[in-house]
């Protein structure tokens, strides 16, 4: 059955609009951790709600935790990559080899890492 399928189930939270790229700014934080108005300013045209509702799934799905210090106003939230969330780390770059290859140019995102990426 399609809906068995581990890709497929795997795909229906991964390929969420900007599921993956939420991941990779984590991935570019100390410690791969990034507070939420952070990773809002990196991600140009995500909303709160939508970064919100991915940070939930995130979570749900064990790739990211979520630490809040109260003893602080405004109230802070640090999202971190867990071991499993790190792991999708090796699909990014993989999707990027396989880009750099077939379909884009950017001999300067060649010369990165992901982690330094400033482009």
């Amino acid at each position: 059955m399609e809906e068995e399928c581990t890709v497929n189930m795997t795909v229906r939270y991964l390929t969420k609009k900007w599921t993956l790229l939420i991941i990779l700014e984590l991935y570019k934080g100390e410690g791969s951790t990034r507070r939420f108005s952070e990773l809002q300013a990196s991600l140009p045209g995500i909303t709160q709600k939508v970064l919100s509702e991915r940070l939930k799934e995130l979570e749900e799905e064990g790739l990211v935790t979520k630490r809040v210090d109260a003893t602080s106003f405004p109230v802070k939230s640090e999202y971190t990559l867990t071991e499993s969330g790190l792991g999708i780390i090796e699909i990014v770059r993989g999707i990027k080899a396989w880009a750099l290859r077939w379909k884009i140019e950017n001999l300067p995102c060649g010369g990165q890492d992901c982690k330094v990426c400033v482009l």
